[in-house]
């Protein structure tokens, strides 16, 4: 309960100054049960569960940056399409709880969805401070020191980057315009980047790649059904 004050008086502080809020949870009935208790507390808030894919997905985060919610729950926020800047606090639930999720490498790019915002931040709601936490910490404290540095030296005042909210998507998926063979194209491209940005350590962009990857796939099998 203390946690859940604390969340909602932390949401209260981002929506205050029109700023927006992710928060991840562990399970579908956890996120599913958060919204709700949000909700009744006057929280606007939405909850993205993995079956929303394709238009669905784009509209609900075109409408959380437009500011008709200021909160999103989800259990996965590293997919592809969650890089919003008016995000300005990510909120970790069970960040001790190791796994897949809140390992080491998936903390670190959890981190970076609050990056884009000069006024970023994240709190991890934990009851233990595990290897994998204390690891992220310091590897971001790292980062940012580096950063602060490189700024310094280049003359270089942080912004939140701008990014404009596109128009409400109506027409088909551009994967579904294309050909086979131009989607086939497309996945050759799409391996290349992950690639390079893999041997970069740009994990956060790699896996953007490899969702991109799997749905273009996905599609390619669809349309040689229909043949």
């Amino acid at each position: 309960k203390d946690q859940m004050d604390d969340l909602i008086q932390e949401i209260a502080k981002r929506a205050a100054k029109n700023e927006r809020v992710l928060v991840t949870t562990l399970t579908k009935r956890m996120a599913e049960d958060l919204a709700e208790y949000l909700s009744k507390k006057q929280v606007k808030v939405r909850y993205m569960h993995s079956e929303i894919e394709g238009l669905q997905r784009t509209e609900l985060i075109r409408q959380l940056r437009l500011g008709e919610f200021d909160v999103l729950v989800g259990i996965n926020l590293l997919r592809e399409g969650l890089d919003i800047p008016e995000v300005s606090l990510v909120a970790i639930l069970d960040a001790d709880k190791e796994g897949f999720l809140r390992n080491f490498t998936s903390l670190i790019q959890t981190f970076g969805r609050a990056a884009r915002n000069v006024n970023g931040s994240v709190i991890m709601y934990a009851d233990n401070v595990t290897k994998s936490m204390s690891h992220a910490i310091d590897e971001t404290k790292r980062r940012k020191e580096k950063q602060i540095q490189y700024n310094k030296e280049h003359n270089i005042t942080p912004q939140t980057i701008i990014k404009s909210v596109p128009e409400q998507v109506t027409t088909l998926d551009e994967s579904k315009l294309k050909s086979i063979h131009d989607l086939a194209t497309d996945i050759i491209e799409l391996d290349s980047q992950m690639k390079k940005y893999s041997e970069e350590l740009d994990f956060e962009r790699a896996i953007e790649c490899r969702d991109r990857i799997k749905r273009l796939e996905k599609e390619i099998k669809f349309k040689d059904g229909r043949k």
